[in-house]
């Protein structure tokens, strides 16, 4: 995991705010919520209490968003990752495999949920 994926996962844990080079961490207390931006765009929010995060590529399926959205589902989701195969995103958590979309809610669980 790289640095700054390191230093956004600590804010995102601690809600706090953070911004480093092309990621922000943004924490909302009225709502319990930590929405992390890359480039300005926003990939993924969290809440707190429901422990549920939405993640988004934003229409940009690159390398780098890719690598924040594991780095933050390691974080929150430990054992689910993005992956590609194909050309095409999915999410894959213990045995199952979705596809991946923009604006899905992986909620916890101990199988792969969405809401």
């Amino acid at each position: 995991m790289r640095k700054i994926e390191k230093q956004m996962n600590y804010a995102l844990s601690n809600k706090n705010n953070w911004a480093g080079s092309n990621t922000t961490v943004s924490y909302n207390s009225n709502t319990n919520c930590s929405s992390v931006y890359l480039h300005g765009h926003q990939i993924a929010t969290f809440d707190h209490n429901l422990k549920a995060v939405k993640l988004s590529s934003c229409g940009y399926e690159t390398t780098t968003t890719k690598s924040r959205l594991n780095a933050i589902l390691e974080e929150v989701k430990y054992g689910c990752k993005v992956f590609q195969k194909n050309f095409v995103w999915f999410v894959k958590y213990n045995s199952q495999t979705l596809m991946f979309w923009d604006g899905m809610i992986l909620i916890d669980a101990d199988s792969l949920e969405v809401a």
